[in-house]
């Protein structure tokens, strides 16, 4: 079974995956010379006034603190929001080199999280009576191996059996010989296609990103758009989303940090910032800002621009072994510990967009590195000291990433 994440190099293979992966590890912890740690004196202008009490800013504080410096993040953004108030934290470097600090305004490369995106594409041309989420793909794309067997859900859940183009080797050389080209969705599907299928639809769990692709390519043909633009016309601007787009090429708006990885061919670490995110597409290629997710979470989580059975639907997650009851992937989106949302990891970039229902709250964490400690994901590691301390009964844990490549 593959390990949940965006983008990470195994043992030459680039998983994107929904949320651990394995990496080989930098050693770029920050010492207190790095690092400039602040916490915001003002919320972004999409939240209220109201801030969180000071007494748990504190302990918040002191944990982000304290997990970066363990885990080696050059820096970090993190963000909750809800009845309980608002809380904006920067904390370390956006750049190594120049010492410059982390800022709430910044844009961010959001891998992975770009699934939920498409997904709800996906599910709005269902609600408007388009597709069928039960249809075959191969009523929309040929050429899919088994496709008349593999339904949309299945793709969205992940259950397809269908190989990532991730886990091809071909493919790791192509994008880390040089990764400022462009690749096409159908070079994508090229690669994918060219590995067997791992099961057979519904039987088992495999995080691919190859599903994404299809998915992104039926919204294409049923709109009639460019998935860019379908996502920006649909989903974003109805929103108010101004600040997050769909790049095609290997645009980043400034500012941004410098996001680092050891995702290179001599596993040496490297910056990823100019990096053509093209690979990721609608599975991973999305840019956003803190302010920006602060509104996605919530509107991803109680399905704001679905119908509400179809958001009852797209919940209902697929129990993963080694997983507590409850804990699991639905369609472009999981539950884990009762936080649902996505995060994402690209080279030099990781994100945890994940919403409480409970407490109706938002979590947002972005990071600019890939690189895991100890074998696991650091967006991870600072995810679960926050809701540690936030939501005790509600922790936020992904497992120890897999040591073996993809079967």
């Amino acid at each position: 079974m593959a390990a949940w994440t965006v983008g990470a190099i195994h043992r030459r293979r680039m998983v994107v995956t929904v949320a651990a992966a394995a990496l080989l590890i930098s050693a770029s912890a920050c010492g207190d010379d790095s690092k400039d740690s602040t916490s915001s004196t003002e919320t972004t202008s999409a939240a209220a006034t109201k801030k969180l009490d000071s007494a748990l800013t504190q302990k918040l504080d002191a944990a982000i603190d304290k997990a970066i410096g363990e885990a080696g993040i050059p820096g970090a953004i993190v963000g909750i929001s809800g009845p309980d108030g608002q809380y904006v934290y920067t904390t370390g470097v956006s750049d190594k080199s120049t010492k410059e600090p982390m800022k709430p305004d910044f844009y961010h490369r959001i891998g992975s999280v770009t699934k939920t995106f498409t997904v709800t594409g996906v599910l709005q041309l269902v609600d408007e009576g388009k597709v069928g989420v039960d249809d075959p793909i191969s009523k929309y794309i040929d050429g899919v191996p088994n496709g008349e067997n593999i339904t949309l859900r299945q793709l969205a859940e992940m259950r397809s059996g269908l190989a990532s183009y991730s886990a091809s080797d071909a493919f790791v050389k192509d994008l880390l010989t040089d990764p400022k080209r462009s690749f096409t969705p159908k070079e994508l599907l090229d690669y994918a296609f060219a590995l067997p299928n791992m099961f057979a639809p519904g039987a088992d769990f495999f995080y691919s990103n190859t599903n994404l692709i299809l998915l992104g390519l039926v919204i294409e043909k049923i709109s009639g758009q460019m998935l860019p633009d379908y996502v920006k016309e649909h989903i974003t601007k109805p929103l108010g989303m101004d600040h997050t787009i769909f790049p095609t090429d290997a645009t980043f708006p400034e500012p941004h940090a410098q996001g680092y990885t050891v995702q290179t061919l001599d596993n040496k670490e490297a910056i990823a910032s100019d990096w053509n995110p093209s690979w990721g597409w609608a599975a991973g290629a999305m840019i956003s800002t803190l302010e920006d997710l602060q509104k996605w979470a919530p509107a991803l989580g109680t399905g704001k621009l679905l119908k509400p059975e179809t958001q009852t639907d797209r919940l209902k997650v697929v129990a993963l072994p080694g997983k507590p009851a409850g804990d699991g992937y639905g369609m472009g989106i999981f539950n884990i510990g009762g936080w649902v949302g996505h995060n994402g990891s690209l080279p030099g970039y990781q994100t945890v967009c994940v919403y409480l229902p409970e407490k109706q709250t938002s979590l947002i964490i972005e990071i600019n590195t890939d690189e895991d400690y100890q074998g696991h994901e650091p967006s991870s590691i600072v995810a679960t000291a926050v809701t540690e301390i936030l939501s005790p009964d509600h922790v936020y844990t992904l497992g120890t990433p897999t040591t073996d490549p993809p079967k």
